[in-house]
């Protein structure tokens, strides 16, 4: 999978992609994911935002500027990654748990789990919330996370 353009002024900050995900995740959590509701605002957001795709290896469609820092890539890299590579293969069946309940539930809100970096940082994110990405059919487009709070290990 090709990654669209990182996000800049030049395509909006690819706001049709950041609109998707702060309107799904206020339809689902009844609050907004960033305020103001912009796409600039999402890929400035001083906490990471992440996406991936539907397909049987999801792959990442998204990750804003905090999320880069903190997996320690850029744009590029880190979109054309399978998402199931941001946690170390110790740690994967566990977040295969979590999607299958963010599937059955509709989204979690208080997720906890190890990560990994490219460069092989280890960090804990807490009180992620994870939700589907769903277009105005209601049909599934993908998925989200974000969270606030997270710890080197």
């Amino acid at each position: 999978m090709i990654a669209s353009a990182e996000p800049n002024c030049r395509n909006d900050f690819r706001a049709d992609h950041a609109g998707l995900m702060m309107t799904s995740f206020a339809r689902l959590l009844e609050r907004p994911l960033v305020d103001p509701a912009t796409a600039e605002a999402l890929y400035h957001a001083p906490f990471p935002v992440l996406s991936h795709s539907i397909d049987a290896d999801p792959v990442l469609t998204y990750g804003n500027l905090a999320a880069q820092a903190l997996w320690e890539m850029g744009w590029e890299q880190l979109t054309s990654m399978p998402s199931r590579l941001t946690a170390e293969p110790a740690h994967r069946s566990q977040r295969d748990a979590m999607f299958a309940e963010m599937r059955a539930k509709g989204f979690i809100s208080n997720y906890a789990g190890v990560r990994v970096s490219a460069t092989g940082t280890r960090f804990e994110i807490r009180g992620a919330v994870i939700w589907p990405l769903l277009g105005a059919a209601g049909e599934k487009l993908g998925e989200a996370a974000t969270f606030r709070e997270y710890a080197f290990l």
